[in-house]
This record gives C-alpha cells, sequence and structure tokens, in this order.
C-alpha cells in the first residue's frame, strides 16, 4: 500500500533537510526537519514552531442525540463542554479500563468533532443503536496545524485575531486568508498553543500564510523527535507508550484505568466529576474501584538525582549523557533498603533541556506515589546494572504560566520548577 501524505506535505516537505519520514496512521510524518531535533525543541519553548497533526483521525458526531450519545460513552462528562470549547477525555470498556484518549471539539449544541490516535469509526458506529446520530470519518478532509510556543498568539493574531481572546481549550471560527478554519487553543507540547483545522484543499495557502506571518519570530517545522521530547515535560500521556488500548491488551496487565494513568482529575474526588445522572461504559467498575482504592499503579513524574547521576559516571571516566531523545523502553524502578523491591517503572525517561535535569513520566505502586517519594531508577553504566535515586512529583514538570494565561496582555515571564 502506498503511503499517503498530508494536505500540507508539498510545503513542508520542501523544508525537510533530513528527507527522513516515518508512518503516522498510513501518512508520512517526519521525525525531524532539522538535522538536529533540539533545534526545533528550542524553537517550540522559546519562539514558536508548527507541527502536523493532520494523521489524526476525526470523526464528526452530529444529531439531536450527539451529546447522549458521548457523554454514554466518554469516562469524562462532556456534557460540560460547551458550544466553542474543546475538552480532553478518556473512554474505557465494561470493566472500567482505558481504551484511548482524544479530544471532542464542540461547534454547537449537536454538531461535535472528535480526534483519536487510532480508527474508532466502527467502534463509534457500534454504539449508535437508536440514537439520531450520525458518525462520518473526515480524517482525509482536513489538514490540522499545530503552532506552539510562547510566540504562538503573537503569530497567529496577524493572520487571525480571533486568537487574541481566545481561552485555554476554547475554539473559534475564523478566516486565514479567504479559507474558513477553525481554531483551538489546544497542543500536545505543553506550552501556549493552537491548532488550526482546515478543509484539505486551502490547507496549502493557510500553511503559506502562517509561515509568512511567523517571519522574523523563529517560527520553524518540528517533527515527531522533539514533540515527544515536548510531551513528556509536559507530562502528556501517548497511546502505545504510556498505556496500550485495553481492546488489544492480553492481559490484565497491559490494561489500566484512567485513575491508574494519572487522569483521576477527571474523575473528581470520589467520582465527584462523573454526574450524577449519567451512566457510561466502564462506570460502575470505575466507582468500585474509587471506593474500594484497588488502583494497581499511580503514574507520576520523577525527578533523577542529577550529582547521583552525574558522579556513576564520572567515577568511571564516562561523559555524563544527557540526551533528550526519550529512550525508547521502559526503565525499572525499585525500593527497599537494598533496592531490590519492586516499585514501579518509568514509561519515558528523557534528559530536559528546559530543565536540566533527567526527567519522566513513570507508574509507581501506590506507596510510592506521594510527592517527595524516593524511588531508585535502574540503568546501564559500563555493562553493569546500576540504580540513581529520584523523586516523585505530580505532573507535569515543566507548566509555563503562558499555557493557560487568558490573554496576551496577562503573558507572564516563563514560569517552571526546576526542583522537586
Amino acid at each position: 500500500m502506498l503511503m499517503k501524505t498530508t494536505p500540507f506535505h508539498p510545503r513542508l516537505s520542501e523544508l525537510n533537510q533530513t528527507g527522513l519520514y516515518g508512518h503516522w496512521a498510513g501518512y508520512l510524518s517526519a521525525p525531524r526537519y532539522d538535522l538536529s531535533s533540539k533545534h526545533e525543541y528550542f524553537a517550540v519553548r522559546n519562539s514558536a514552531g508548527y507541527f502536523d497533526t493532520s494523521p489524526l483521525y476525526k470523526y464528526r458526531v452530529t444529531g439531536p442525540d450527539a451529546e447522549r450519545f458521548l457523554a454514554a460513552m466518554m469516562t469524562r462528562d462532556v456534557r460540560r463542554c460547551r458550544p466553542g470549547q474543546a475538552m480532553y477525555t478518556v473512554w474505557c470498556d465494561d470493566a472500567g479500563y482505558t481504551l484511548e484518549d482524544g479530544v471532542v471539539f464542540r461547534h454547537s449544541d449537536d454538531d461535535w468533532l472528535l480526534t483519536a490516535a487510532d480508527p474508532n469509526l466502527g467502534y463509534l458506529e457500534s454504539l449508535v443503536g437508536r440514537q439520531r446520530v450520525a458518525i462520518e470519518d473526515v480524517s482525509d478532509a482536513y489538514g490540522m496545524l499545530a503552532v506552539q510556543g510562547p510566540r504562538s498568539r503573537e503569530i497567529l493574531a496577524k493572520v487571525a485575531p480571533e486568537v487574541e481572546d481566545l481561552a485555554f481549550f476554547g475554539l473559534t471560527p475564523a478566516k486565514i486568508g479567504a479559507a474558513p478554519v477553525t481554531i483551538s487553543r489546544t497542543g500536545y507540547t505543553g506550552d501556549l498553543g493552537f491548532e488550526v483545522l482546515v478543509e484539505a484543499d486551502d490547507a496549502l495557502g493557510v500553511l503559506d500564510k502562517i509561515i509568512q506571518a511567523g517571519e522574523g519570530n523563529g517560527l520553524r517545522p518540528f517533527g515527531e523527535d522533539a514533540l515527544m521530547s515536548l510531551r513528556i515535560e509536559a507530562g502528556l500521556s501517548l497511546i502505545n507508550v504510556e498505556f496500550s488500548s485495553a481492546r488489544f491488551a492480553f492481559t490484565d496487565a497491559e490494561r489500566f484505568t484512567p485513575k491508574e494513568l494519572g487522569f483521576g482529575w477527571m474523575l473528581g474526588k470520589g467520582g465527584s466529576a462523573l454526574g450524577e445522572d449519567r451512566p457510561f461504559i466502564g462506570r460502575r467498575a470505575i466507582e468500585r474501584e474509587l471506593r474500594d482504592g484497588t488502583s494497581r499503579w499511580a503514574t507520576v513524574g520523577l525527578w533523577v538525582d542529577w550529582q547521583e547521576y552525574a558522579r556513576l559516571h564520572t567515577e568511571r571516566g564516562l561523559v555524563v549523557p544527557k540526551d533528550e531523545r526519550p529512550v525508547p523502553w521502559e526503565s525499572m524502578l525499585y525500593a527497599g533498603p537494598d533496592r531490590d523491591q519492586r516499585a514501579g517503572y518509568a514509561t519515558s525517561l528523557m534528559y530536559s533541556p528546559m530543565l536540566q535535569r533527567h526527567i519522566a513520566i513513570a507508574r509507581v505502586l501506590p506507596e510510592y506515589a506521594a510527592k517527595g517519594s524516593t524511588v531508585h531508577l535502574e540503568l546501564t553504566v559500563d555493562h553493569e546494572y546500576l540504580s540513581v535515586p529520584a523523586s516523585t512529583d505530580r505532573m507535569p514538570l515543566f507548566n509555563p504560566a503562558r499555557k493557560t494565561s487568558a490573554t496576551a496582555r496577562e503573558l507572564s515571564p516563563i514560569s517552571y520548577r526546576t526542583e522537586p
């Protein structure tokens, strides 16, 4: 099968200095455009970058029962998502295990868009029953461009003034040139940022206008390598890394509940955010887990002890490795006096250029979830298994005030934690 290309590909391919591409949902997707992904990473953190999110699956959900349909499927109460708003949520199976996560965009009372990393059309259609709902896969009909970073609002406001006062997770119709678009204040970098949804035929023209608006502001494209570093700092989960879909898992060890994945904030204390009058798939199992305290894991951020990490290398005559690329495997965590008791594992581990620390997203046993708990991260130095202390913390570890600031006038200097 030939790989598909996104509506932005003709222009982005001209900017790809590496000629490298990976595969994402059947589309070509660039791991990086520059010879170093760190250049792209710093563009997002210090100025602005744009990322082609078009391969995301996009489903339009319409009809008089659209809200009821989604509310009965989603774990989070999407009825609280008003027209002109977006909401991040997950959906589960009957046992309360997470199937997938995604974002719903509510355009009007009965017009929604759902984005997801994996295909869900068959599953969505299987839930319709007699409800007055239409499900349409519009994945190929639109391009989607994420414009992220501290200068993203300034840049987009030149071509779409509507973004100037757009609230966090708000969305608005606009025009860029003559092309109608929908702009949402969303993204996957944990920074100030926006996503532009545009019909495929208008995508190149919109991209060109955004690039032109970014001239002199350090705007540049960034690929998947930089995105992975950015999303770990932001504590954002990735399917098939932080969790597997319960739909494809062989055992319960590969399945996770929303609370175990760190999404307890979606549920509220004791399930108070679920909505008293809302039946949804997995509700009884989730309520039972919350009531009985049966969560097997907790998801936390980790700060690796930088002094001990450095010592383990320097005392062996080695240069201390500081690689922003996440390691592509799970890193084991231990506890106890002899560091031989299983404590969990890090799903995503990297060196953060902004925080100047090794950090991780980790899954730990509940007794190690409290902020400041110490675990020991396994690593290999000179072909020997060693361990380094790390302390747990709530996520995100990088959380600049500009991410949620109400308007450009409230944009404050960068703010993030560098110590646990």
